[in-house]
Parts: C-alpha cells; structure tokens; sequence
C-alpha cells in the first residue's frame, strides 16, 4: 500500500447542492444550523491509501445479472464511464460502488415495503475497480421509478446510486446517476436541489458504442472528483 499525496484541493463549485434545500423534506431536520467554518486541507484529508481496494474487497462484482441462478428481470444496461480528478486526470485503481431498485422500482432492503415485486435474482448491489486510465464498466438493469412520501404524488427518477472512495478522503463521492429524457427528474426534489445546467453532470448519455447488439442497452457516465466540473453530491449532505 502506498500513499499519494495530491496537495490542497480546489474548492467546490455552485454545482454543488445546498445542505438544506427544503422542497426535499429531510434536509430540513439534517442540514447544519450554523454556517460551515473552512479550514486548511490537512494531510489526512489529502492523502490516502492508493492501488489497495482490490486486494481488500476481493474480486470485483461487476456485472450484478449474474449474481443469482437466474436472470433478473428487467431492461439489460452497459454502464461506462471514466473517474477523473479536478485537471482532468484519470484516477486509477478507484473503487466505484454500485446499488439500485430493481426494474420495478423495488429495493432489496427490509425497510423498503413499497408494494412492488422483488426479484429474487437480483440483490441491486456490486462494485468495480477502475483501471489504469480510470475506466470503468457494470452490467446491471434499469431500475424503475419508485414513490415515497417527501410530498404528494412524489415519485423517484430511475437511478443508480454510486460511491466513490477516492484517492484521499477529501474526494469521497456519493452520487445518483440518472436516465435521459426521464420526466421525473424534473419534478424530483432530490435532483432539482442541485441547479441547472450543473444538474446534468448526474445525468449519463446513451450510447451505441456502448450497447451491444440483440443484448444490452449501453450508458456513458463520467464521474469527476471535486473541482470546477465535480459530479455534484447525491443529495446535499
């Protein structure tokens, strides 16, 4: 295990979503009281074990179709993409988690009673380890859209949820990646909490260099740790 050892970070931009945001109801009792005091980054915060994730978690549970005896059901996806820093350098050797609803919007979780079928060959969780150039790829299926109780009529865009540990603690990452053309994103409390047009950055692209023919629908997204182009938060905290 070795250590890198970036230097200070650049300060996050407007992109990034408010601690409180009240149309998103649980920010309210969450968010902080008092206004954040900035400190100097120190060198806990800006450095951090390097090339160890995959000795530490094992082998990778990229493709999270084949995890059971059977298929989930469900639209197959390709997810694709590339983990860069604040200048645009690939970060390597970077653990990505993965967890999701399955495709009709149910989570595997206890606490999850919406009344949707589970499906018992899919758990919704996995993890890939970037390469070399920061690339990195699962196998998954489109999860489907959920309701919850933030308002009324309040339903979830279909997304994925993502973590990241980083290369330092000051670029841990959790982030929601959401679907094109999905019309719940724009009546989500959760997404809209971050403005326009940096909203588009937990947006992925579709993409035919990425699908693959008679089998999966294929998706981009690139993910940026920290910086004038960071993926934003997943939901402000």
């Amino acid at each position: 295990m070795s250590l890198i050892l970036p230097g200070s970070y650049r300060r996050e931009d407007a992109g990034q979503p408010p601690s409180l945001y009240p149309d998103y109801g649980s920010t309210v009792s969450r968010s902080p009281r008092e206004p954040l005091v900035r400190i100097p980054h120190t060198l806990t915060e800006t450095t951090g074990p390097a090339n160890a994730w995959s000795r530490l978690m094992g082998e990778s549970m990229a493709d999270l179709t084949t995890q059971h005896k059977g298929e989930p059901l469900g639209q197959r996806i390709v997810v694709s993409g590339r983990v860069v820093d604040e200048d645009g350098r690939p970060v390597p050797h970077t653990v990505v988690e993965v967890w999701q609803a399955n495709a009709a919007g149910r989570y595997i979780h206890k606490k999850d009673q919406w009344d949707a079928p589970l499906d018992p060959n899919f758990t919704g969780a996995g993890r890939v380890i970037t390469d070399a150039e920061g690339r990195y790829r699962f196998i998954s299926v489109r999860p489907g859209a959920y309701p919850w109780r933030n308002h009324k009529n309040a339903w979830r865009p279909s997304h994925i949820h993502l973590s990241l540990l980083g290369p330092a603690f000051a670029t841990r990452l959790v982030t929601q990646m959401y679907f094109p053309d999905d019309p719940l994103i724009e009546i989500d409390p959760i997404a809209n909490a971050v403005p326009m047009p940096f909203r588009q950055r937990m947006v992925s692209r579709f993409d035919l260099e990425t699908t693959e023919p008679n089998w999966a629908l294929g998706y981009v997204f690139d993910i940026v740790l920290r910086g004038r182009d960071a993926t934003p938060f997943e939901n402000g905290q």
